[in-house]
């Protein structure tokens, strides 16, 4: 039957979901953290020197050191999947719905773990490639796992949950997400605005390759979306990460261009109120949290990609100001932007992170006839697949002019230091981001399974096709939850890299996996470029390489994990 609000009784004999199955869960996390545990030893063992971590060693067993930052997010996963959980139990919300997903987690996740961790397409984790031995993985033969190993991820549960899911498609939300009523009307809110105003629109966006027009930005700017997460006392709402995850996740639900378009803005409050001086601070955030201010970070460059410490853009002080000359590419939204979070070396003596310092660099928007209309700067258009509506650029800086009550914090030399403060609610973000995108692929892929008919029946009614809408629906579960734990943990103010990085990097894999198998439900259509799921997969692609690509993720996370 249907989740009516009240727990499930789960041992009837026609039932798909495992008696006692909070128990059982809880059971298996204790085997997995052991096994996580002996992995860390034996990788720190192969990329230590003296006691110490080594960085060609770690290059050199890379497989094993990216491995173990996959195994710890299966591990964490599980385990914030069991204190969701939990809580629904507790609060007498834990029904079918949320029972199947939580087991086909379980189910899935345990036995890719034994089995083998899909890293990428091509690359499958192994136990051995840690440095596990069939010994180590005998605790994995505890009586907890092997039953979900066996009878968690079934395709009577998938069926089941499938079931469940076309009941109740005017549900928000597959399942319970274990967060307070407030932040569910805070998801209602976007979720209506992004049906009215942005899904009907996208795809034409897309395929013309516009831009997001400026009333949109306008109406978010009125619903608070720039300022959710600045102090009340600089214009904001002062709101938690957790709301900004679930405003993220709906606006990119109907477009990941308008979930992004907050992105800019929500680093550029960051670096100001971690980074900024008390003049700055009372001089922008109120700008930014009204769109009065559209921000653009301005970081990365054409040689240097994810190494930030190698950036080349130099700034040289002229009077009381700066000259910047250098390149960057990659800059989203530069053209109708009015101020750069700009990363550039102040220090010429260096060729590292220390001698980098940020700016708040100001600019005019431009338009369509002339882009960039600043003196000393220029700008270039790059072409891309998906992520389109506010297009990417490459940009050129000549002796360009920047205040100098403009250098953040008014010290030089500690713009990185600015910038990997910054990293964790953009990853978070991110991670929130990619749930969107992802729920948006099992949205149309569910539509279209119900209404393609082929043999007679709907797709949805084979049992392979049915499958991979169910397996969309756990993932996106457990992503949610890995990404509203990390913005807790933010919002209580503790260090959340290493979840942060996490989320981001399961997150970014859910999205596509999902975007790929509603291409696949949707056969030779999913193809053709009239078809929502075709901008779904091209958007959800860059997921993957932004905020930190995989490799670069899972390394931060083992050298956070080995450390």
């Amino acid at each position: 039957m249907p989740h009516d609000g009240q727990p499930m009784q789960s041992d009837s004999p026609e039932s798909a979901i495992l008696p006692d199955l909070l128990a059982l869960t809880g059971a298996a996390v204790p085997p997995v953290e052991a096994l996580l545990a002996t992995a860390t030893d034996r990788v720190r063992a192969m990329v230590s020197e003296d006691g110490r971590l080594s960085a060609p060693a770690l290059e050199q067993n890379q497989t094993a050191a990216h491995g173990l930052a996959w195994l710890a997010t299966y591990v964490e996963s599980l385990r914030q999947m069991q204190n969701w959980a939990e809580r629904l139990q507790a609060e007498g919300r834990f029904g079918e719905t949320e029972a199947l997903l939580h087991q086909i987690a379980f189910g899935e996740y345990l036995w890719q773990i034994y089995g083998g961790i899909p890293m990428s397409q091509g690359e499958i984790l192994r136990m051995q490639d840690l440095g596990l031995s069939q010994d180590d993985q005998r605790g994995m033969m505890a009586p907890a796992v092997m039953t979900l190993c066996q009878s968690g991820n079934t395709q009577a549960a998938r069926l089941r949950l499938v079931a469940l899911m076309q009941e109740r498609t005017a549900d928000i939300t597959i399942g319970a997400t274990g967060l307070d009523d407030e932040l569910e009307m805070i998801r209602a809110q976007f979720r209506r605005y992004a049906v009215e105003k942005v899904e009907p629109f996208a795809h034409d966006w897309h395929l013309k390759d516009e831009l997001i027009p400026m009333t949109v930005i306008g109406e978010l700017a009125e619903m608070g979306v720039f300022g959710l997460t600045i102090p009340e006392e600089y214009g904001g709402f002062g709101l938690s990460k957790a709301s900004m995850c679930v405003v993220s996740e709906e606006l990119s639900r109907g477009y990941i261009g308008v979930g992004s378009l907050g992105t800019r803005s929500e680093i550029a409050a960051e670096l100001i109120l971690t980074g900024g001086t008390d003049e700055q601070k009372q001089k922008w955030l109120p700008r930014i949290a009204s769109a009065e201010t559209l921000p653009t970070a301005v970081f990365t460059e054409p040689n240097t990609g994810s190494d930030l410490g190698s950036l080349r853009t130099r700034a040289v002080k002229d009077g009381e100001d700066y000259r910047i000359t250098g390149n960057k590419t990659w800059i989203t939204h530069a053209a109708r932007t009015h101020v750069m979070t700009l990363l550039a070396r102040t220090d010429p003596e260096t060729s590292n992170y220390k001698g980098l310092s940020m700016f708040l660099a100001e600019k005019e928007p431009g338009d369509d006839a002339n882009p960039f209309p600043t003196e000393g700067m220029t700008g270039g258009e790059i072409e891309v697949l998906g992520y389109r509506g506010m297009k990417e650029y490459e940009l050129g800086f000549d002796n360009f002019r920047v205040k100098g009550e403009n250098l953040l914090g008014g010290v030089e030399g500690q713009g990185f230091k600015h910038l990997m403060e910054t990293f964790e609610s953009a990853r978070i973000q991110t991670a929130a981001r990619a749930i969107g995108v992802a729920q948006s692929a099992l949205d149309v892929g569910l539509q279209y399974a119900q209404d393609r008919k082929q043999f007679g029946k709907s797709l949805i009614a084979f049992p392979r096709v049915a499958s991979k809408l169910a397996m969309m629906a756990v993932e996106i579960m457990v992503a949610r939850q890995l990404t509203y734990f990390s913005a807790d943990e933010k919002d209580h103010g503790r260090r959340c890299d290493l979840e942060a990085g996490m989320a981001k990097l399961l997150g970014a894999r859910v999205a596509w996996a999902a975007a790929d198998n509603a291409l696949q439900i949707h056969g030779g259509n999913g193809f053709a470029l009239e078809y929502k799921i075709s901008r779904i997969l091209c958007d959800a692609r860059i997921l993957n390489i932004f905020e930190g690509a995989a490799e670069i993720q899972a390394q931060v996370i083992a050298r956070r994990l080995l450390g």
